[in-house]
């Protein structure tokens, strides 16, 4: 009998040192004068979140709306304090004006290098930090200019008409096609040549290991990779000491080996390709260096390059760290424009008024040319085109939120009489969805209406309220390479086929829900209708 109480004296001991450890910051908010969202332990604010009730981005809507009259307000991300700020105003100060203070990621899967050695994306330029992630990112910047583009245009472009042939071949009338299926093969390809030097067709040779290890490492919903992402959250040193990343080491070693493999077959034989792959290794070498370009009208939603990325620095990239750069850019490449390339095509089979003007602009166009391929100057002179990739990109960006770490104590004043203080260590969200759904910004803000960034209109946006890449100088490096390879598919595919809705079209689109990756819930399905010559 005493010892049966014995261990239930241990046991009640444990639980409440748990609980209190649990627990212990959840009086963060209690002395700041904004306000916060109810924590539940273990989950924090984001509950609803984790046991899929929401998607992420339905989930940043609703916290957003939930608190209409502040500019700033608290939630606890498991056991992590967040700030969320909704003002325009804070947010410019946060991520451009005072960006010294929130210069870095929160390592958001508990994968940066000091959590995790061993973890190939916490040595990515995503994740790095202070002076390492400058000095990367100024040595990598110069691979994303319009001139660099320009150059690997071509590639896009064989990538680009081989779907729209591909789909030519399959009907003379019409074929059913299931949109994350079409836009992930695509991307798949672009990023196998454009980034791995590899030729690939994924439309034609189905089961290839490119696309095959692609789909494998990006399955972010599975039961296995959301305990470890949680895991990653609440005790992200322990659990990187043990050696677990967030995505499979078959995965890793797999496209490992096809980075360092592609430069060694260069460096042996002298081989150059206008691709990532040969930019790496300029920059790498010194080669790559900024230079002062004339920056045409690449786009509404393009991110524009700071001072830190323009600035010229000596380059210690190692083996290791050149192929996380590969691999994030396959990361971004292969996911990110997928589920955007299909919203945008789900959005023009929904909206015909949009599709139909846009075709015209397009034959328009391609009678330009006079029989020759589409090239990057045409691209960015198609203002309509622009128009509705950056519309469908507003209804659903690719991010639902940004984040920064503060790592300077930060006196936040809002010169209204809103003043606190930051603390070092503390993340900062800014709700991107929220912001880009605020009717605020945006009058009728879930219609699809591509006139809201005519030339006319577009002057009156906030640049604050359109983050789709992100803002500041860690905004997204390669925003040039996806919108880019968005335009030029549908280019093609609009010059061959209608899109159009059917029976199995879901209406209205769902999001995965979860704490995962944006995509659509379950197959989205439309028609490809061949235009009559």
């Amino acid at each position: 009998m005493e010892v049966n109480i014995g261990v239930w004296i241990v046991v009640l001991s444990v639980l409440i040192l748990a609980y209190r450890w649990i627990t212990r910051n959840n009086n963060y908010f209690h002395d700041k004068p904004i306000p916060s969202m109810a924590v539940q332990p273990l989950f924090g604010s984001t509950g609803p979140l984790i046991l899929k009730k929401f998607s992420f981005h339905d989930f940043v809507h609703h916290i957003y709306v939930k608190y209409p009259n502040a500019k700033i307000f608290g939630l606890f991300d498991a056991l992590m304090p967040i700030f969320v700020v909704r003002d325009p105003e804070l947010i410019k100060k946060i991520t451009v004006k005072d960006f010294d203070h929130f210069i870095d990621h929160r390592p958001f899967f508990g994968n940066s290098e000091n959590d995790n050695p061993y973890s190939i994306f916490g040595k990515t330029l995503f994740a790095m930090g202070g002076q390492k992630w400058r000095d990367m990112r100024a040595t990598l910047s110069p691979a994303f200019t319009g001139s660099k583009m320009r150059k690997m245009f071509e590639l896009v472009i064989e990538c680009s008409e081989s779907v729209a042939h591909y789909y030519a071949n399959q009907s003379e009338n019409k074929v059913e096609v299931e949109l994350n299926d079409l836009c992930t093969r695509f991307s798949s390809d672009v990023i196998a040549t454009c980034a791995f030097g590899m030729r690939m067709n994924s439309f034609t040779d189905r089961e290839n290991d490119f696309y095959d290890n692609g789909k494998k490492m990006m399955r972010f919903e599975r039961l296995s990779v959301a305990l470890r992402m949680f895991a990653l959250k609440l005790c992200p040193t322990l659990v990187g000491q043990l050696g677990i990343d967030i995505i499979d080491r078959n995965q890793i070693r797999y496209f490992s080996a096809l980075i360092m493999d592609a430069v060694k077959e260069r460096r042996t034989k002298g081989i150059t390709r206008t691709d990532m792959i040969n930019l790496l290794i300029q920059a790498r070498q010194g080669i790559l260096k900024h230079h002062d370009e004339k920056e045409g009208d690449e786009g509404f939603a393009t991110a524009k390059e700071s001072s830190i990325g323009k600035t010229n620095v000596k380059s210690n990239m190692t083996d290791i760290e050149m192929i996380a750069q590969a691999f994030v850019f396959f990361l971004a490449g292969f996911e990110t424009v997928a589920t955007t390339l299909t919203f945008l095509m789900y959005d023009l089979a929904m909206n015909k008024d949009v599709q139909q003007r846009l075709y015209e602009e397009i034959v328009a166009t391609n009678e330009h040319l006079q029989g020759k391929h589409l090239n990057y100057d045409t691209l960015q002179k198609m203002k309509y085109l622009d128009m509705a990739v950056t519309e469908s990109m507003r209804l659903r960006p690719a991010a639902a939120f940004l984040d920064r770490i503060c790592v300077h104590d930060y006196e936040l004043d809002d010169g209204q009489g809103l003043k606190f203080t930051i603390n070092k260590g503390t993340t900062v969200w800014i709700p991107t969805q929220g912001l880009h759904l605020d009717p605020k910004y945006y009058p009728n803000p879930e219609k699809f209406d591509p006139e809201r960034f005519s030339e006319e209109n577009k002057a009156s946006i906030n640049p604050m309220t359109y983050l789709p890449f992100g803002i500041g100088p860690r905004n997204c490096i390669g925003s040039r390479f996806a919108l880019m390879e968005i335009k030029a598919v549908v280019y093609y595919l609009l010059l061959k086929f209608s899109m159009e809705v059917n029976s199995k079209t879901p209406i209205p689109l769902k999001l995965r829900k979860g704490f995962t990756i944006v995509g659509a819930e379950g197959e989205v399905m439309i028609d490809l209708r061949a235009r009559k010559a």
